[in-house]
């Protein structure tokens, strides 16, 4: 058997969670070990909501590359931290209409490396790689990268739930600005973030994530997860495009049916600040 095919892959540390794994968890998925589950029951037991939030997320990510791929027309995504696969993944919404388009997938669990390659299958326009994504100039150098995406034509850069987990030492929203520069005019972002008004509650979750020994950053609030797309040009979050261009909570960006709400009530402390924008 080859090791993309073992379970678990040999180089698995299962003694301490990680943010893809306790993803899955919560999305009620069962690539995850004893403690992905524990760190995924302890962030809902402090933020009741978090499956939900979860599940909101993830529609978000689907109507985002739906947006990108039928009205931008872009057919390429570079998809960064993009977690074990499940429903609706980009690759799916992305090639749904148009078969030919094109997704790179990149973690750095290894996890994520051996079970998308044994259940996505990798072909001629899908590929996952092994990368820490902070290191830009060895994701957009890699192989599978560079046989995927060209800088010629406009590529969605794909950051959905990821920055949070990046400290600010690692200076997340550079990372933005570094992806986006090689990538020509009309290139687009999609991109959510954890984020609180209330800083106190986002500071004790913030240290429970941290208390469970999983690599993160932390929870921001609306100005600091802003911060992504300065300089970009924010898409209406209203299905018809009558709204103001901003970042909303996840689950009302583009929603039929569904208003945008930029900061939700009492009864939702910690949300997805989420949005397209597209480089100018």
């Amino acid at each position: 058997m080859s090791d993309a095919l073992r379970f678990p892959p040999t180089d698995l540390d299962m003694s301490k969670p990680t943010i893809a794994r306790a993803y899955d968890a919560l999305l009620g998925g069962k690539d995850n070990f004893a403690p992905d589950r524990e760190l995924a029951a302890a962030v809902e037991e402090l933020n009741p909501g978090m499956t939900d939030l979860a599940i909101e997320n993830r529609g978000f990510l689907s109507r985002g590359v739906q947006y990108v791929a039928n009205e931008l027309g872009i057919d390429q995504f570079l998809d960064l931290g993009s977690g074990l696969p499940t429903v609706e993944n980009t690759h799916q919404v992305a090639q749904r209409n148009s078969p030919g388009n094109r997704v790179v997938y990149v973690d750095i669990d290894p996890m994520v490396l051996a079970h998308a390659r044994a259940l996505m299958v990798e072909n001629e326009t899908t590929t996952v790689i092994t990368a820490d994504l902070r290191d830009v100039e060895k994701v957009l150098g890699d192989p599978g990268t560079r046989r995927l995406l060209t800088t010629e034509q406009p590529v969605c850069l794909m950051l959905v739930s990821l920055l949070h987990c990046i400290p600010d030492e690692d200076d997340p929203f550079d990372l933005v600005r570094s992806y986006l520069e090689p990538f020509p005019s009309g290139s687009a972002l999609v991109y959510s973030h954890l984020c609180a008004d209330d800083v106190e509650h986002g500071r004790l979750f913030t240290e429970r994530v941290h208390a469970s020994g999983a690599p993160w950053g932390r929870v921001r609030d609306p100005r600091e997860c802003a911060a992504a797309v300065a300089d970009l040009e924010l898409v209406s979050p209203s299905v018809d495009g009558a709204e103001p261009a901003r970042l909303v909570d996840c689950d009302t960006w583009r929603k039929p049916g569904t208003d945008p709400v930029d900061i939700p009530g009492e009864d939702k402390r910690i949300w997805e600040h989420a949005g397209v924008a597209v480089k100018p």
